[in-house]
């Protein structure tokens, strides 16, 4: 079955950054367009990043752009999100998804998702 994982996570401060990465099986990896998306408590899930199947095209929500980018290694099955330059309002759980449309930037258009791992950002 598909599995989605994402790791790298933590505690950090305002200006500093982190790395996460998420590790897929299950699936052809290739073949997928591969999203991040984020949820802080008592708001909705939001989206941030996503990256083509081949890693051409990649799009980022307004809020992340000149901090956040995306990429993909397709021979380790990997999606990463270099996040620098944090912020506070960056703190919330942060998903791994995948899906066979062109890069769509919809939760609702995803269909596999990882549990998620926790960002806060500290000011």
């Amino acid at each position: 079955q598909v599995r989605l994982v994402e790791s790298g996570g933590g505690l950090v401060q305002a200006g500093g950054s982190l790395r996460l990465s998420c590790a897929a099986s299950g699936l052809t990896f290739s073949t997928y367009s591969m999203g991040w998306f984020r949820q802080a408590p008592g708001k909705e899930r939001e989206f941030v990043a996503t990256i083509s199947p081949g890693g051409r095209t990649t799009s980022l929500a307004d809020s992340v752009k000149g901090r956040f980018t995306i990429a993909r290694d397709n021979g380790k099955n990997t999606v990463i999100l270099q996040m620098n330059s944090l912020k506070p309002e960056d703190t919330a759980v942060y998903y791994c998804s995948c899906t066979m449309l062109a890069v769509p930037t919809t939760a609702t258009q995803y269909k596999y998702w990882g549990q998620g791992t926790q960002v806060t950002v500290s000011s």
